[in-house]
């Protein structure tokens, strides 16, 4: 299988922020992440200059629709367009996020897997078959839920732990995600932190979130990083050293010169508690 290679802190490529990032790429920005849905059929102009990013910068590619959980068999051929975007465009790292967002269609959201053993072992056949059509390792990242799974006969820690152990893969660690689930379901997110298979993370997120009127946390990447996801990521590179990580903005977006700044305090995190091996 293709392995990765990426350091270093990231900002996620929006399309909004290309007109910003034409006069030169700030030196604190050592990759680059898209989902690859929104890009793998542009061409023309767009296109072009897609590529032309690639081909001088790292990139991670963050899926949204593998649907790694669902009841719904695999699309094949969806896994061989995107083996075939991966390959195109030279992606250091692929990850997807440990839920489901189809049934009999595709259903436009992220929604959690029940936590049991009969579904630990069903992501992990569906991660073989997947990354064998790929030809690469998937990173699963912990997802954000707002309803409890149903039939769970296990915690999320013990569940996620479970089906990285299973499916032998890679870990995407999103903090924002911890604190965000950490709030609405009432745990201790840095206990919680601390519980995961940390020799597996390979990635990292931070991000921003809003408060619902009905008083959950909306993970909507659409705010600054708030001080609680910080001090998670800094607990996280003292437990299990550094690796690369993102600030993921999706919405709502701020001045280049804002989202430069959360970059710049990985990087200061990141040389503060030294490089991984």
């Amino acid at each position: 299988m293709k392995m990765f290679a990426i350091n270093g802190a990231g900002l996620g490529l929006r399309r909004e922020l290309l007109p910003s990032l034409e006069s030169g790429i700030p030196e604190v920005i050592n990759f680059f992440e898209v989902s690859p849905e929104n890009w793998i059929d542009i061409g023309g102009r767009l296109g072009k200059q897609f590529r032309a990013y690639t081909e001088k910068y790292q990139f991670v590619a963050h899926g949204l629709s593998l649907s790694i959980g669902g009841s719904a068999p695999l699309d094949i051929a969806f896994l061989q367009r995107m083996k075939a975007f991966l390959d195109e465009h030279n992606f250091a790292l692929y990850t997807e996020h440990l839920s489901f967002c189809s049934d009999e269609g595709y259903l436009y959201d992220l929604y959690p897997i029940p936590f049991t053993e009969e579904a630990v072992r069903y992501v992990a056949d569906r991660m073989r078959i997947a990354q064998e059509i790929l030809e690469r390792p998937i990173a699963l990242e912990n997802a954000s839920y707002y309803v409890t799974p149903p039939l769970a006969d296990m915690d999320e820690l013990t569940f996620i732990n479970a089906v990285l152990t299973e499916a032998d893969c890679p870990f995407h660690l999103d903090v924002n995600n911890i604190y965000v689930n950490s709030l609405n379901h009432g745990y201790d997110a840095a206990a919680f932190l601390t519980g995961l298979r940390g020799e597996r993370v390979v990635y990292g997120h931070v991000a921003g979130h809003d408060l619902d009127k009905s008083g959950v946390i909306i993970d909507t990447h659409g705010q600054a990083t708030c001080d609680p996801v910080w001090q998670l990521l800094e607990l996280a590179y003292q437990t299990f050293g550094v690796f690369p990580t993102l600030v993921e903005r999706d919405f709502n977006m701020p001045p280049l010169a804002d989202l430069v700044t959360e970059v710049k305090h990985i990087a200061e995190l990141q040389q503060r508690y030294g490089a991984k091996s």
